[in-house]
């Protein structure tokens, strides 16, 4: 079934990472936390994951993006592509230092900012930094030649002056741009003084000169991050365990990339992603779009350096909005932020265009890296999206909720409907857990949706959605069609219009009612329960990890979702609400600490599974 894998343009990395059907877990490292963590989840405890992740029988650990967030805490807006986020450096890891004078500090932040609830506290960040300032002043005389003098034998990421100089493409601009928002109280670099926001190169010099220890003291955070990634890297290699990394596509326009690079960016347009059934307007992220011939003139040197920076800590790396690399959804910036991305343009703007432009993308992927690339190509996908990554042996995604016979039954897919070169997974950082979806989102359809598609029907709202839905069983934004709308001919007759008239309405009235009925045949269950019951959500895990799909991975939360002492708020517990401004996004904290983790009975359940689909 796989054979083909080894023909295919990423040939060299499957024979590296071996064909073989794996499965695995998804989780922000901000999650995590082990009694040893300092405020939040740290590198050094993603080898008690690797721990459990042998134990339950995985061999794929995916992490959502580990750069540098600022103050602004998301990971996939991040002030660098390349820094890792400073909170996650653990202070009793750190190489070359006495530590002995800071231990009460480190065990007074400890009680300071607690773990083990549902939300990371990110005041942790600030109080760390100030920590880390003070361990690094007290320890190191900087030298502009040397870097911090230090007694230590070189290994693979090399002692410190060794790494400033192997990372120069982007880390004096990483500690440049990060001085100077601290300068200017963290405001965006566009509105910093005009020697500073172009770059001009005798201000420049005479800021390194003022802050040589505070832009030294960035650098060498970035080399105890990347000594103890490497770290976890080689831990998780010896136990057969692969770390999945994740390349966000875009980067955030009030980044250092961007500031460094400005001639690498579309400044005029913001990306984001054209209307869908979930996303009634669309979304606007603000990522400026790439100018592709500017990166092309420098041989694509930007991307490529990112790819050797990477692989020092990743097997696999999956491309986030892999859709955008055949052509990206881009929003003029003085468009309305309240229309989201409803008013947008594609990049490039031909179809013609669009697989020739992603396959030159994927060739630089594959030709300049040892990492098995993975796409998530999700949302309105290109028709040849699906083409290119076969022919260069790239797992989509495939999500069981979404997978259906479109157009046709509607019913899900069996196993056999899924793409062998894929990533089966049950839902997203994006999306809501399984518990969310079935409590909240199956059987219903997005009320944004609805309206605006009534409101181009000339349909009143109003009048119409009483009769058709249950609005008082109805919650957060979708609408619960009501038992007797029981086919198309009394939906038709209810709203007054010929079948003919509304195929975009019938289409999402089949695609939603009847949905809980087909999933329960789908997974196997006679009954339907209101809320997810772990037999419930082990007949869904194990449906999906049938699937034919090489690997099947899936958030931390859906394995748990199997234990009956795990029971969080249903729909607030996820990762990230795309498009709304919530205070809960990005702070999703898994209650359980990993060397508790170790014991629990829901362990042999997760094996289980991976025994009888032969992914252990």
């Amino acid at each position: 079934m796989y054979e083909f894998l080894v023909s295919t343009r990423s040939a060299r990395q499957w024979q590296r990472l071996g064909i073989k059907r794996r499965s695995g877990m998804a989780i922000p490292l901000f999650s995590l936390h082990s009694q040893q963590s300092v405020g939040i989840g740290e590198i050094p405890d993603l080898k008690l994951l690797v721990d459990w992740c042998t134990k339950v029988g995985f061999s794929l650990i995916q992490l959502l993006p580990l750069n540098d967030v600022g103050f602004n805490f998301t990971p996939y807006d991040a002030a660098s592509s390349f820094a890792v986020e400073p909170m996650y450096l653990s202070p009793e890891r750190l190489q070359g230092v006495d530590l002995r004078p800071f231990r009460q500090k480190i065990s007074g932040l400890r009680k300071q900012f607690p773990l083990g609830g549902f939300r990371v506290n990110y005041k942790i960040k600030k109080e760390k930094m100030k920590l880390f300032f003070e361990i690094f002043r007290t320890n190191f005389l900087c030298h502009p030649e040397d870097g911090p003098r230090m007694d230590r034998t070189k290994d693979d990421i090399g002692d410190f002056s060794s790494f400033v100089k192997q990372n120069s493409f982007w880390i004096l601009d990483y500690a440049l741009f990060k001085v100077l928002k601290e300068i200017h109280k963290e405001s965006s670099w566009e509105s910093w003084p005009s020697e500073f926001k172009n770059r001009d190169p005798k201000a420049l010099r005479i800021l390194q000169d003022q802050y040589e220890q505070s832009l030294r003291f960035h650098q060498w955070l970035q080399w105890q991050l990347a000594l103890q990634l490497e770290d976890a890297r080689r831990y998780a290699a010896a136990q057969h365990q692969y770390f999945l990394g994740d390349m966000p596509f875009l980067v955030s326009r009030d980044s250092a990339d961007v500031w460094a690079n400005t001639n690498y960016f579309k400044l005029n347009l913001a990306a984001g992603a054209p209307p869908d059934a979930y996303m009634a307007k669309g979304q606007r992220w603000g990522m400026p779009p790439y100018e592709w011939q500017a990166l092309e003139r420098d041989g694509f040197r930007y991307i490529k350096e990112k790819l050797r920076f990477y692989e020092n800590f990743y097997d696999l790396i999956r491309i986030d909005h892999a859709v955008g690399v055949f052509r990206l959804w881009t929003i003029p910036v003085e468009e309305s932020l309240e229309n989201g991305g409803l008013k947008g343009h594609f990049d490039p703007p031909g179809e013609e265009l669009w697989e020739a432009h992603g396959r030159k993308l994927f060739s630089i992927l594959v030709e300049n890296t040892s990492m098995l690339a993975s796409a998530e190509d999700l949302g309105v996908i290109p028709e040849c999206s699906s083409r290119v990554l076969r022919e260069f042996g790239i797992p989509g995604m495939e999500i069981q909720r979404w997978m259906k016979d479109w157009g046709k039954t509607y019913d899900f897919l069996s196993s056999e409907g899924y793409r062998a070169a894929a990533v089966s997974m049950l839902g997203t950082h994006d999306s809501t857990s399984l518990k969310g979806w079935w409590r909240f989102e199956a059987g219903t359809v997005d009320g944004e949706m609805m309206k605006r598609k009534f409101q181009e029907h000339g349909l009143n709202c109003e009048k119409l959605f009483p009769a058709l839905f249950d609005l008082e069983n109805s919650a957060h934004g979708r609408l619960l069609w009501r038992k007797e709308i029981a086919n198309e001919d009394i939906f038709c007759e209810k709203i007054g219009r010929s079948m003919q008239s509304v195929n975009d309405l019938l289409d999402l009235y089949h695609a939603s009612y009847g949905e809980k009925e087909k999933y329960l045949n789908f997974i196997g269950m006679e009954s339907s329960p209101d809320d997810v019951t772990p037999e419930f959500a082990k007949k869904a895990l194990l449906r999906a990890c049938e699937s034919q799909s090489i690997f099947s991975v899936h958030l931390l939360q859906d394995w748990f979702s199997m234990d009956e002492n795990f029971s969080p708020d249903a729909w607030d517990y996820r990762i990230n609400f795309p498009g709304i401004l919530s205070p809960n996004n990005w702070t999703l904290a898994f209650p359980v600490a990993l060397e508790e983790m170790m014991d629990l009975a829901v362990n042999l359940k997760i094996r289980e599974i991976n025994q009888t689909t032969g992914r252990l």
